[in-house]
């Protein structure tokens, strides 16, 4: 399939180019703040959700398989709508439903673009919250081991036999896990002691 025409606002994330990065903005951020003023929000809001959702979509790219379908500007449009429903229903507003310019519907393959950025922005996120949460030991074992370094080397690192490295590296994951699916909702299958 060959790139769409507004491959280039990619390219540009990709390489942090701020003329086309300014261009952005100039040509899109308008549009932004109509949605969410007119959506009980103002222009800070709408400042927030634009870079949020800049943000979003660079990490988006980075990943392999990313190929933009749709414009980016209908992209970017169904992202930030997405943010700001996230950031209602955070704020605990009673109706959370979104006008939208009359006549004005996104296309599937940009909805389904979409949804895939704020989906891993969210996986991201809830990780992150939970890998805080463990002590600061599993954390560091923890990415020591994930730094592609060997077993051996994280257990002479951390002053640890290689046999309770493997095995406590195993019981931070699994920890991690657990808070995970508990944050999830999900019921872990094992609940014991987590530190």
């Amino acid at each position: 399939m060959a790139p769409h025409a507004d491959q280039k606002y990619i390219i540009a994330l990709l390489n942090n180019d701020s003329q086309v990065i300014a261009e952005i903005y100039v040509l899109f951020s308008k549009r932004i703040k109509h949605l969410v003023e007119s959506n009980h929000g103002d222009a800070d809001d709408a400042c927030d959700v634009f870079q949020e959702a800049l943000i979003a979509i660079s990490r988006q790219i980075k990943r392999p398989g990313f190929a933009l379908t749709c414009s980016f500007e209908t992209y970017l449009w169904c992202v930030c709508r997405g943010k700001w429903i996230n950031e209602l229903k955070r704020r605990r507003r009673t109706t959370v439903t979104i006008w939208q310019a009359s006549g004005y519907m996104a296309p599937e393959d940009a909805e389904m673009l979409a949804e895939v950025t704020l989906r891993e922005e969210n996986n991201s996120l809830l990780f992150h919250q939970c890998f805080e949460q463990l002590s600061a030991g599993c954390r560091r074992l923890l990415q020591l081991a994930w730094s592609g370094i060997s077993m051996g080397k994280v257990s002479q690192q951390l002053g640890i036999t290689y046999g309770f490295a493997r095995k406590r590296k195993s019981e931070c994951a699994a920890m991690l896990v657990h808070k995970i699916k508990a944050a999830k909702g999900e019921s872990p299958l094992d609940t014991r002691n987590e530190e």
